[in-house]
């Protein structure tokens, strides 16, 4: 049981973001399902699909990122001797997580100032918006730790 926790505590962003799925997939499924056997649709139901989505995406970009799953230009990087390319990196590192602060901040302003609400279901875009909150500020933590470790690499190992 604790090693299905750990588990869970490290890919937290994955469950999350397949309950969000499972979500979209249930409601879109039931929607059309509705729409061509029943002759009915429940008007909330794209909201919510929707809104669990971007959710889903959102989650899986900051742990695509995590686990550094991302695509990333690396033809120049392994052109350069090793420790070139270690330096690279921190450069790299930095310049990351100085964006995604600031994608972080303009995410939270968008969110805070947001007063847009859903057309069925009335309500405030804010809950499905917080997702951007969330992944950016995820991913200024990961690049954070990333940088740290990229400067280690680069000054620390090398002097060792």
């Amino acid at each position: 049981m604790k090693k299905i926790i750990d588990k869970a505590k490290k890919d937290f962003e994955i469950y999350i973001g397949s309950i969000f799925l499972s979500i979209t997939t249930v409601t879109v499924i039931m929607n059309v399902f509705t729409r061509y056997f029943l002759r009915f649709t429940y008007h909330w139901a794209e909201e919510i699909a929707v809104g669990a989505f971007v959710w889903t995406i959102f989650l899986g970009v900051a742990n695509a990122f995590r686990k550094k799953e991302l695509i990333g230009v690396e033809a120049l990087i392994k052109l350069l001797p090793e420790g070139s390319r270690k330096v690279l990196e921190f450069l790299t590192s930095i310049i990351i997580t100085i964006l995604s602060g600031i994608m972080f901040y303009f995410s939270y302003k968008y969110v805070s100032d947001s007063t847009k609400i859903t057309a069925a279901l009335e309500i405030s875009y804010r809950y499905i918006y917080a997702s951007m909150v969330i992944s950016f500020g995820l991913m200024t933590l990961y690049s954070i730790y990333f940088t740290i470790q990229n400067f280690k690499k680069a000054f620390l190992e090398q002097n060792s």
